[in-house]
């Protein structure tokens, strides 16, 4: 009897125990002798100067060790690009780095740390500073900024351009038969994953020690290093548990060196843990945004032309905007796009990747832009969405690596029960209840990493293994399906292989960002264990006591960590104890392919939701909820499906709930607590199916997997909203969805 195949089985979390124990231990947990605690205190104004910092009566205070303000924090060595964390590269939330001065660019920059030998005597201390400031009147809206928008050369930390453009739009709109022109606003949104940003720093002479909340370790690593000018061999970064990150905990942020610098400046282990007020002003946010977006047919329903638009604010110091127009410029078979971002320099930090960053937002405008367009031909929506399905890339013209979006579309629509809808809006009804339907389309680019990705993998004389690689476990189960990626590499049960991750010490991962991580990290994973497979064949076929001697490497297979050629069998335990050789060990490596791309590659899915509407209170309800994805090869079925739930469930409360908006007085978060900002809880959950339809790609890595971690998000709003406009007849343009808007 061997074992079946690993990947793709629905096997449950290998971390499931210690996290529901208590036995894992996040950043903000790391129990080190003498340790210190540190509370951040943020600028009152979003604009202006500090003029003093009363410092006495804090420093007065017992137990306080020390008051860090731009008079005394050291100065930083190097101030990092804003990006390149998909290089596993700096990768700083901003490039402005707080308290080298008195400018204060947004309101809740960190201008002051006070240190003390607790948590309550720190926060204490921090109330009792006194800081007078010369303030000048902020921008922070749209409205505020919208005459002083310029277009950018790039966005997105210089990845992506400021304008897309092929054919002519102007005339393709201008000649349509049909065209709708839609404008579309977004509220902000906040980040609020369960475990606040965090870090831990220990000093031991003139290394440094930092636990950290992230979800790439070398990342911080690096940008820590360059801020403080000291060299990378003397920074070690630990985090093997995340406690969520969704984007939050992708860019290096300010605290892990400010915890740094502070615990250097006492000479004591010290924590800095943000609270969850500050989560709102220190880890960036989605941007509140306009879209304009007009959509040119013929009358068969053929398009014609696109034209998006987008505006939003930015930093002072950064030209960022969600890439909102990426998918629209290639989802649909059209001859003639024309994307542009428009941005202003605003009173706030650098916004930051959160969920599907751009995708979300901007599938939103284009789907539910599409449902109009739909209802003005008299289609069905899906049927719309089938007439302009493309085999190709339509801004390159190359073949899709894979797509999977048409089988999405058919097996969805069979699931949800979408075929014989009443496309009229109004027309069914329960009780009080408006019953719609709705459906949207899902793209999310595919996005290798620029650099070598590497793992490592040693196979011990009892005939288990263990893998590592540095990557951070931040709930999606990297620990897990990496485990069934080295069991099958190496022909072993998964209960015979470990994985370890989350530290510097251990091979380079680059950030697990953009759904890259489980291609990017299973790629080297599956590296590492096949050489060290192969290195293990080759040793049995060479070593004349083996019953494999002389064979030829290529006929060995392995299964149960038995070597068979023929009748022949060789067991790796039994290779290495008649050695006497205690482990073997082998590195992997695996870089995408350089130069002109042969493919596009994207993930697809499609999106179906069913919504009742109060008639009288305009109280939205999603009842059910499906989704068709096709993200190359499930490493696990369980966690995909979970995965892409989670997607869906965001969806929902970006729909209907999510929002923050800016005091334009005060250039202040109106919500700035869980208490005000409203998520989606289990009593807003809905039924949730997954159909996951996998799809044979060779391109994107070795083993084929795209990712499942943004694109179960992207297009969930919009399906909602066509919803609600099915039921009620109702056209929302705006996120989120308020009773407000329904009455």
């Amino acid at each position: 009897m061997t074992t079946a195949p690993a990947i793709g089985q629905p096997l449950d979390r290998v971390d499931g125990r210690p996290k529901v124990t208590g036995s894992a231990r996040y950043s903000a947990e790391i129990p080190i002798p003498g340790m210190t605690y540190a509370c951040v205190v943020g600028s009152r104004i979003a604009s202006g100067r500090v003029t003093d910092i009363d410092t006495a009566a804090a420093e007065a205070e017992e137990g306080v060790l020390a008051v860090l303000t731009h008079r005394n924090l050291p100065r930083i060595v190097e101030q990092p690009p804003l990006l390149p964390s998909l290089a596993g590269s700096a990768a700083p939330g901003q490039t402005f780095f707080p308290m080298q001065d008195d400018v204060v660019h947004y309101a809740g920059q960190h201008i002051a740390i006070v240190v003390a030998d607790t948590w309550e005597r720190a926060q204490h201390a921090a109330s009792l500073l006194r800081v007078t400031y010369a303030e000048t009147p902020p921008v922070v809206t749209l409205e505020q900024g919208r005459d002083q928008a310029y277009v950018p050369d790039h966005i997105f930390g210089g990845f992506l351009p400021g304008s897309v453009e092929r054919g002519d739009t102007e005339a393709a709109l201008a000649e349509a038969d049909v065209t709708v022109d839609a404008t579309f606003t977004y509220a902000a949104n906040n980040h609020n994953p369960i475990e606040p940003s965090g870090t831990t720093a220990q000093w031991d002479g003139d290394e440094l020690v930092l636990h950290d909340a992230t979800q790439g370790v070398n990342a911080t690593q690096i940008t820590v290093a360059r801020l403080l000018g000291i060299p990378l061999s003397k920074i070690r970064v630990v985090g093997h548990f995340v406690g969520g990150g969704f984007g939050s905990k992708a860019m290096i942020h300010n605290h892990p060196a400010l915890a740094a610098m502070a615990a250097r400046y006492v000479g004591r282990p010290l924590k800095l843990v943000l609270t969850r007020e500050q989560m709102f002003t220190s880890v960036g946010h989605r941007e509140e945004q306009e879209q304009h977006i007009v959509l040119g047919a013929t009358h068969e329903g053929r398009l014609t032309g696109i034209r998006h638009h987008k505006l939003s604010p930015t930093s002072h110091f950064d030209d960022w905007a969600e890439p909102s127009i990426g998918v629209s410029s290639e989802l649909y078979a059209c001859p003639n796009f024309d994307g542009e971002y428009r941005i202003f320099r605003a009173n706030t930090m650098t916004p930051t990747f959160m969920r599907a960053p751009g995708e979300s937002s901007g599938m939103f405008a284009l789907e539910v832009a599409m449902d109009e367009l739909a209802d003005e031909l008299g289609l069905d929506p899906l049927e719309l969405r089938l007439r302009n399905y493309s085999e190709v890339s339509p801004a390159s013209g190359l073949p899709w690596s894979s797509s999977g979006l048409r089988e999405c579309y058919e097996r969805g629509a069979a699931r949800f029960g979408w075929q014989g809808r009443d496309p009229r809006p109004g027309t069914r009804r329960e009780g009080n209840w408006l019953i719609g339907t709705g459906m949207a389309a899902a793209g999310y680019p595919v996005a290798p990493p620029a650099n070598p990705q590497r793992a490592r993998a040693r196979l011990y004389a009892d005939g288990t293994a263990v893998v590592q690689a540095a990557t951070p476990e931040f709930g999606t189960g990297v620990a897990t399906v990496m485990t069934q990626v080295a069991a099958d590499a190496l022909g072993l049960p998964v209960e015979r292989c470990r994985f370890e991750n989350g530290d510097t010490d251990l091979p380079n991962i680059a950030a697990a960002v953009g759904s890259a991580g489980a291609g990017m990290i299973s790629a080297a994973v599956h590296s590492a264990a096949t050489a060290l497979r192969n290195q293990l064949i080759a040793r049995a076929v060479g070593d004349p006591r083996s019953a494999l001697h002389g064979a030829n490497p290529i006929d060995v297979v392995v299964r149960d960590g038995v070597m068979t050629a023929g009748t022949a069998t060789d067991g790796y335990a039994e290779l290495l104890q008649r050695n006497f050789q205690p482990d073997a060990e082998a590195s992997g490596a695996w870089s995408p392919p350089h130069g002109e791309p042969e493919y596009g590659m994207m993930t697809f899915g499609a999106q179906f939701a069913e919504v009742a509407v109060d008639a009288e209170l305009g109280l939205v309800r999603v009842r059910r909820m499906t989704g068709a994805f096709a993200p190359g090869r499930v490493l696990n079925a369980k966690l995909a499906r979970s995965q892409l739930m989670g997607g869906m469930l965001w969806g929902l409360g970006q729909a209907l709930l999510e929002a923050n908006h800016m005091d334009p007085r005060t250039g202040r978060w109106a919500n700035a607590s869980l208490g005000e900002y409203l998520v989606a809880v289990n009593a807003d959950a809905p039924d949730v199916e997954i159909e996951l339809v996998e799809v044979e790609d060779d391109v994107v890595n070795p083993l084929g997997v795209k990712g499942v971690g943004e694109i179960g998000q992207v297009g969930a709003a919009a399906a909602i909203a066509n919803a609600v406009h099915h039921a009620t007849g109702r056209r929302i343009r705006k996120l989120p969805i308020t009773i407000e808007d329904m009455l």
